[in-house]
């Protein structure tokens, strides 16, 4: 089968009438977790002050989201593929809205904290599902079209979350303040859930495979051993249980690579797909670019607000400027990479490293004196290149993977893009603070993002070519 970048519009289905409202169902639903994924970082003061929340406990309406939902995500792919993922998916949204209503109305942190932990699961049953739907639904130029959706989802959800959120809080509508933050996600996940039946069509896996237990629970134990001292290690100064933590899951994680290579029935997570050039090549870039893509956002946040005093809302608008280079180049990027093949993604790579440079003359120039848009033409850059890598990417990941492993590579996918995304903030905050001022912090941190796109761009490499044919193990 084919594992090129590049699609050919003769290969796309005809245009089927029962997936027509396919794309805004789970598009919509992609923008509400991307958005609740990254909102809420506008929302802690807020709820701290009215909830009398102590640092620890705002920290974990942070991370209980990101370690549910990171913990999740290979176990829900299995579960798509074996009970339908049109079903898992539906779920997911439901138990997300009636999470998202516990979040709003939550009267105390602790509440607000288990609220977030189950918006977390519920977002990893839906996750994989997405990615396996499309995968399944579509072929072709139409599937590269539905992929360019998605990644351009992901990447508005991401940018303009902190916009959204400032603009929220600062309306107050009805007096809700923070809480209309979580609140807005009731009318829209209502509104998707009604539309599920009618414009998802049901898939699974044909010999509904089995769930695999060991496998379950090696991989939530090793996945939660990883990523849990990875969120708290350096807030806390990385204290022994980090270490040990970090440890154990190592072990865990390979005694689960182990238990899928040998087991005789059928395994959480096919280790076949690794003999994919495309999977496996595909993984690693995906790797590259979600190590910087979190960490970017952070340090930018921090930069902003920290190093220049601009307010949630004032951060938010110079977000933007990335926001609008990605929304330039994500709605063609299929185009783009139906041309170039491979080198679409590497020419995005090279195009973030750039913006990042810009930004870093912009910052060593005007240091936290001069004026904030200074740092616009970096940012526009940066945002033009993240438009070519995410959904391509995406799409050369799975569009050699054969429809009965979907949900099982979606669930590798997504779990690889969080994994990395905490990894990548906890390698970069040691960069950050480890430096003895805001500009030098800002300074360091995008000379060690730009060296992560420029290793993207090298990793693209290893992909098929756009004339590479039947992929070879």
């Amino acid at each position: 089968m084919s594992t090129a970048l590049r699609t050919r519009p003769t290969t796309a289905k005809s245009p089927d009438p029962s997936t027509r409202g396919l794309l805004p169902v789970v598009l919509t639903t992609t923008f509400m977790t991307a958005l609740d994924f990254f909102i809420v970082n506008v929302a802690v003061p807020s709820v701290q002050a009215d909830l009398r929340a102590g640092p620890s406990a705002v920290q974990w309406v942070i991370a209980g989201f990101g370690l549910a939902l990171a913990a999740g995500l290979v176990t829900a792919g299995r579960l798509g593929d074996r009970y339908g993922r049109r079903r898992v998916f539906a779920l997911g949204l439901a138990l997300f809205t009636l999470a998202s209503a516990g979040c709003g109305l939550a009267p105390t942190a602790s509440a607000l904290v288990g609220a977030r932990v189950v918006q977390g699961l519920a977002a990893a049953l839906m996750g994989p599902q997405v990615l396996a739907i499309l995968r399944t639904a579509f072929s072709g130029a139409a599937q590269a079209r539905a992929f360019a959706m998605y990644g351009l989802t992901m990447g508005v959800g991401a940018v303009f979350g902190q916009l959204i959120g400032g603009v929220l809080i600062r309306a107050d509508v009805f007096g809700l303040d923070w809480r209309s933050c979580f609140l807005i996600n009731l009318p829209i996940g209502l509104a998707a859930l009604a539309l599920v039946r009618r414009c998802l069509p049901e898939s699974r896996a044909p010999q509904r495979p089995g769930l695999d237990p060991v496998g379950v629970l090696l991989a939530t134990l090793g996945l939660t051993g990883l990523v849990l001292p990875l969120i708290q290690g350096r807030e806390q100064g990385w204290p022994l249980w980090t270490w040990l933590c970090l440890g154990g899951a190592v072990a865990l994680l390979a005694v689960f690579a182990v238990h899928q290579h040998r087991h005789t029935g059928t395994p959480l997570v096919d280790t076949g797909l690794f003999r994919s050039r495309a999977f496996t090549a595909g993984l690693l870039a995906q790797l590259a670019f979600w190590l910087g893509q979190a960490s970017f956002f952070l340090v930018l946040a921090l930069h902003l607000q920290l190093g220049r005093g601009l307010d949630a809302l004032g951060a938010g608008l110079v977000f933007t400027a990335i926001g609008l280079g990605y929304l330039l180049t994500s709605t063609r990027a299929h185009l783009v990479a139906a041309r170039l093949g491979r080198q679409a993604v590497a020419l995005g790579g090279l195009l973030m490293a750039a913006g990042l440079v810009l930004l870093d003359l912009a910052v060593y120039g005007g240091g936290t004196t001069g004026s904030v848009w200074w740092l616009v033409p970096g940012l526009f850059v940066d945002g033009l290149g993240m438009g070519l890598v995410i959904a391509p990417v995406t799409g050369v990941v799975l569009a050699g993977v054969e429809p009965r492993l979907a949900g099982s590579a979606a669930g590798v996918l997504a779990t690889v893009q969080q994994v990395a995304g905490a990894l990548g903030i906890a390698l970069i905050g040691l960069v950050y603070y480890g430096a003895g001022d805001p500009v030098a912090a800002f300074g360091r941190s995008l000379a060690a993002l730009t060296v992560l796109e420029l290793l993207l761009a090298g990793l693209v490499q290893l992909l098929p070519g756009r004339r590479a044919g039947a992929d070879r193990s």
